[in-house]
């Protein structure tokens, strides 16, 4: 039977069960993880490619198109985008800036497999790579084994070995790293034959791989998860580094036991990998780690997520593709903008706070840093006044962006967590304001300085008699930067 015809069968099965079914049955089988990485890799060229493997992975699996960081974070080379993958966190973490990997933080955020001999020693970890520096610095030697392959070998090397490893030996946990996609980018280009080539070979050696993992005499008793991935996209001309949406490219192609067949998800990241590994394996993840996946298993969308289906092409913005469908000034349900002190005029599509997805803002002006918001998800809401002076405006930036009103428990705490990228220019400044049942606003958090991305805690103590509390996150300022807001929750113990 193939790969794609039993995972197909497996959801069909699993469908019609029922999904505790389904999970009970994967609960009695022992977990094991995959992970592939395809340096250099675009998944809109596999779409072109012939890679049959890579297809019905996606056929029978998860699909999650993303997108990176790019300077000042870190650039799209493949020393940051590895790091980040393997170890589960953004360059702002583990301060990888480029191949050279110096004031590497591997000893604060180690690599996943690196994480599962400590959490459980007993199970057998493997790396395999055809860029040495993956298996000679990132993975540590605290994996069982690592595997440089050599160059004569190259991607040749690295399937036999990882083949030869799934067959013969009982790994519990396995990365395997191929170049070559890489190279032909580099060569000729990612709008070139020679890319789609590349690609064919690799899902070719990837179906070796794959073919190896289910002829396990035990492969019945066992349950993979199989995560490829990539660390960065490729210009049509060939190269990466720079900030271009094409160089920020990368994906998530995953299948697994509750992981829907066909399905497609944009609030995937790549430290994604790394924590989902580790979850499958049974591994809990202790928030001191400080990681920044989540694991994919588990999705938590947020309510401006449901925005995706409502956003709308571009309208002044000229630089953003006409295809790109990318932003919408409609809230989601139980929200609303407040635009009764914005200025007129100005850019259509940041007038006011809007909703948004970083492959729409970023390409409004590229390098000024917006690349940078890597922890917000899918759709997100942005308060942009340096775009939206881009055309003549009269009056200032002044919109606030208003909650539902969240039922409470008067007379406790309770805490407010939310993600948040704040760039700074005077006069502007951001508010956080909470109103208790209807009553006048009190600020509880003011933002007159830079924040890079990151999550937000603010413990709230709600009045005695109280039952509903109303967020607002007022922005305002004149041709200056941007706030972004994502992942709002007002949560009580």
């Amino acid at each position: 039977m193939s790969r794609r015809t039993f995972l197909v069968s497996a959801a069909a099965v699993a469908a019609t069960a029922g999904p505790l079914t389904a999970l009970a049955r994967a609960a009695t089988r022992t977990p094991k993880v995959l992970v592939v990485g395809l340096d250099g890799c675009l998944l809109t060229r596999i779409k072109d490619a012939d890679a049959p493997n890579l297809d019905a992975l996606m056929a029978a699996g998860l699909t999650a198109p993303s997108s990176i960081y790019a300077d000042p974070l870190a650039p799209t080379l493949s020393g940051p985008g590895w790091s980040t993958i393997i170890t589960g966190v953004w360059p702002d973490k583990h301060l990888v800036k480029d191949n050279a990997f110096t004031g590497a933080q591997f000893t604060r955020y180690p690599d996943f497999l690196t994480r599962v001999e400590t959490a459980k020693p007993q199970l057998v970890t493997y790396a395999v790579a055809s860029w040495a520096p993956i298996t000679d610095t990132v993975f540590s030697a605290k994996v069982d084994t690592r595997v440089s392959t050599p160059s004569a070998e190259y991607d040749t090397g690295t399937t036999s070995r990882a083949v030869a490893q799934l067959r013969d030996g009982n790994p519990d946990a396995v990365f395997v790293h191929l170049d070559n996609i890489d190279h032909a980018g580099h060569s000729y280009g990612a709008a070139s034959q020679q890319y789609l080539d590349a690609i064919h070979t690799a899902d070719a050696q990837l179906g070796q791989i794959v073919a190896a993992l289910k002829a396990r005499p035990t492969y019945s008793a066992e349950d993979w998860l199989i995560m490829v991935t990539a660390d960065h996209g490729h210009t049509d001309p060939g190269g990466h580094g720079g900030s271009t949406l094409q160089e920020r490219q990368t994906f998530l192609i995953a299948n697994g036991p509750t992981l829907a067949a066909g399905s497609v998800r944009y609030d995937v990241k790549m430290p994604d990998v790394a924590v989902s590994a580790l979850a499958h394996l049974g591994v809990a993840i202790d928030p001191a780690w400080g990681l920044d996946g989540r694991p994919l298993q588990q999705s938590q969308p947020d309510e401006f997520d449901a925005l995706r289906s409502k956003l709308t092409a571009r309208v002044d913005e000229t630089g953003i593709p006409a295809s790109v469908l990318g932003f919408t000034h409609t809230p989601p349900a139980g929200w609303s903008v407040d635009n009764t002190a914005m200025g007129t005029g100005g850019v259509t599509e940041w007038r006011g706070w809007s909703f948004t997805t970083d492959e729409f803002w970023t390409q409004a002006q590229r390098d000024q840093s917006r690349e940078s918001n890597v922890r917000a998800r899918n759709v997100f809401a942005v308060a942009d006044g340096d775009e939206w002076n881009d055309k003549t405006v009269s009056g200032t930036f002044d919109s606030t962006l208003v909650s539902p009103a969240y039922p409470v428990t008067g007379g406790r705490g309770a805490t407010l967590t939310y993600t948040t990228y704040y760039r700074q220019e005077s006069p502007q400044k951001g508010e956080v304001l909470v109103s208790y049942d209807g009553a006048a606003p009190v600020s509880v958090r003011t933002y007159t300085a830079d924040v890079p991305s990151r999550t937000e805690t603010v413990t709230l103590q709600i009045p005695a008699g109280v039952t509903t509390a109303r967020l607002r996150f007022r922005y305002t300022g004149g041709n200056n930067w941007y706030w972004v807001i994502d992942g709002v929750r007002l949560s009580q113990s």
